[in-house]
């Protein structure tokens, strides 16, 4: 009979690699599933302004990153809060929302998700979870005010909003102190779409609006009133008149009766928060690059060497403080 010899156990592997592996391959995985979204308020994402500009921004960031993310499009008031917090059901983060009018509705929805990243475009939201992007609208307006005093025949120029709220208040009170700063002698009609949502899609109205400001003596007119602005910009071209376009480059429009567009860099906004979300708030201006006015192959003829020069000079002291532009919206400025 064979002694009885005493096995050596096989020693047990620790599980603790392994589940760190699991650990890691299920965060990996839920990192790759987690995508961005970006909702458009009304007027969609081809209103060729505000809203346009935003989704340029976040095409950039999707062709440079070879990342996808998620978007919808705001087609009535009641949409806001159910938008943002499907978004954040489905994991989405950051979840940025394009325009003022989602801050009530995204400020609604953060607090319920503390844990997500949330950004609003053109309002601030005061919560942790949340960055907020505000531009120097008052800044790039001056400039085009001056330039469109600078470039008027007929000493009248003209501006139209499309809702009547304080944030357009503020792109019309830059407007005038550039014109008027430009041009003492100068006289500035204005007009606004309306005072509900719908002012921002009414080419109709804009172009009644630009007509009647032609029939007043304006021979430029600078629209801030969204999809508005097509139809203003139709009346110019119609009437032989000039126009500035607003928020994207809309020079295109309508070649050769552009005298420049107002930029405001939605797009740039958008783009930042994509490649790198951070809380708290942020004003863009044009120190920063956040507004400006544009020149390109469709309206290079209008903008003389002479014009483009002094526009930039004012540009330049903007920049170094020696010209201070009021803000509507912060100093009271521009009885309306």
């Amino acid at each position: 009979m064979r002694p009885f010899r005493l096995a050596h156990a096989t020693p047990m592997k620790s599980p603790l690699p392994r589940l760190a592996a699991l650990t890691l391959l299920v965060a990996s995985a839920l990192a790759q599933a987690q995508q961005p979204a970006v909702i458009f308020d009304m007027g969609g994402k081809f209103d060729k302004s505000f809203n346009q500009a935003g989704y340029a921004g976040a095409e950039q960031w999707k062709k440079e990153s070879g990342k996808a993310y998620l978007e919808f499009e705001i087609s009535n008031d009641t949409q806001r809060v159910q938008a943002i917090r499907r978004m954040a059901e489905k994991g989405a983060s950051p979840i940025i929302s394009i325009g003022f009018a989602q801050a009530s509705a995204l400020q609604q929805v953060a607090k319920d998700f503390p844990k997500t990243q949330f950004a609003i475009i053109d309002a601030q939201v005061n919560l942790p979870n949340v960055q907020s992007v505000l531009f120097k609208e008052h800044e790039g307006s001056y400039l085009v005010g001056a330039m469109a005093a600078l470039a008027s025949k007929t000493h009248k120029v003209g501006f139209i909003g499309g809702m009547d709220i304080p944030l357009i208040r503020k792109f019309q009170c830059g407007y005038e102190q550039g014109a008027k700063a430009t041009d003492p002698k100068i006289e500035v009609f204005s007009n606004m779409t309306g005072t509900t949502s719908t002012a921002w899609n009414d080419p109709t109205r804009g172009g009644e609006l630009a007509k009647a400001q032609f029939t007043k003596g304006s021979d430029i007119v600078f629209a801030a009133a969204g999809g508005t602005g097509v139809g203003v910009y139709q009346a110019a071209k119609d009437a032989g008149k000039l126009a500035i376009g607003v928020d994207s480059n809309q020079n295109h429009l309508q070649p050769g009766t552009m005298l420049t567009s107002m930029v405001k860099r939605v797009d740039l906004a958008v783009y930042n928060v994509l490649k790198g979300w951070k809380p708290g708030v942020q004003v863009l201006g044009l120190k920063e690059g956040g507004v400006d006015y544009a020149v390109d192959e469709h309206n290079a003829k209008l903008l003389t060497p002479a014009l483009k020069g002094k526009v930039d000079a004012v540009k330049a002291d903007i920049i170094a403080g020696k010209v201070k532009v009021a803000d509507y919206m912060a100093d009271n400025a521009c009885k309306f």
